[in-house]
């Protein structure tokens, strides 16, 4: 008998099945070609007590996920909220913030910028982080070993996602929020003999009956190769009052005369560090289209 349930933990090609009436299945899939993420509605079929395979997955409402020339890695299904987490100390890399930031623009997920560690003083870190809210970007500051109250309110009602930088500081901060959340999943992780994958595995963890969080890896790179030429200009959020509007209708905002985009460049409207991000990204993707 088919049972419906919602992907808690992904290990690999193996996944953790949340029943309804809260039973833990360790599952895969049929086929090798299937991927699957926390946070994914299946249909499971039983194959013992605690085991079962995978048929079929829910249409997704939102699919975050990253992508190289060779191959493309889900990181959570059906989240509404990319909780994308800097520190104070270790510096992080703004390179992979606005790379996370893009795929969740491409993806139509809020974004949210947190700089832990605050305690730890970084007059850049927090010069760095006005720039993001300039945008319009949500920021938060804490130190998430002290409190992470100010956190919670905007977790309500949302599916979120940490990522980020290992060291940042997702663990504590997932801690912190549920402080029995390691403990219980080690346990199910070792009545599931799954534990052995727990240091590159995703966690989806309840808050309440309406919230809940995910806890992925840490990332030192997030390819876009998957974004195409016109989701990357819109994924832009300071592009779009010039999209259009240049001179040419297949301009690449590059060296084009009369390209808009360049204009506002030059008067200060777009920084020069997101323009040089948007470069990049749209040459790496050049190279995997025509090379």
């Amino acid at each position: 008998m088919p049972h419906e349930g919602l992907i808690v933990a992904a290990y690999g090609k193996r996944y953790n099945v949340e029943l309804p009436d809260g039973r833990i299945l360790s599952c895969v899939t049929r086929g090798k070609k299937v991927d699957n993420a926390a946070g994914d509605h299946v249909t499971v079929t039983l194959t013992a007590n605690n085991q079962g395979v995978i048929e079929k997955t829910a249409k997704r409402q939102t699919l975050l996920y990253r992508s190289n020339a060779y191959k493309s890695k889900i990181l959570a299904a059906n989240v509404t909220q990319i909780l994308i987490v800097l520190a104070t100390q270790p510096s992080f890399y703004e390179d992979l913030l606005n790379r996370c930031l893009i795929a969740a623009e491409a993806a139509g997920i809020r974004a949210v910028i947190i700089l832990n560690k605050c305690d730890l003083p970084n007059p850049q870190a927090l010069q760095k982080l006005q720039q993001y809210a300039a945008l319009g970007y949500l920021t938060l500051q804490l130190n998430a070993t002290e409190s992470v109250d100010c956190l919670r309110p905007l977790l309500e009602g949302h599916t979120s996602v940490l990522v980020g930088q290992s060291g940042m500081g997702k663990s504590t901060i997932i801690n912190s929020l549920l402080p029995e959340a390691r403990s219980k999943t080690q346990e199910i992780s070792a009545t599931l003999d799954s534990g052995k994958h727990t240091t590159t595995a995703t966690h989806l963890y309840h808050l309440d009956s309406d919230s809940a969080i995910i806890d992925s890896p840490g990332l030192q790179e997030f390819g876009l190769y998957h974004i195409e030429e016109a989701e990357l200009e819109y994924a832009f959020v300071e592009f779009r009052p010039f999209i259009g509007h240049c001179k040419f209708n297949n301009c690449t905002h590059t060296h084009e005369p009369g390209c808009v985009i360049l204009q506002a460049l030059a008067d200060g409207q777009i920084a020069p560090e997101r323009h040089q991000i948007f470069l990049q990204i749209r040459a790496e993707n050049s190279v995997q289209l025509y090379g």
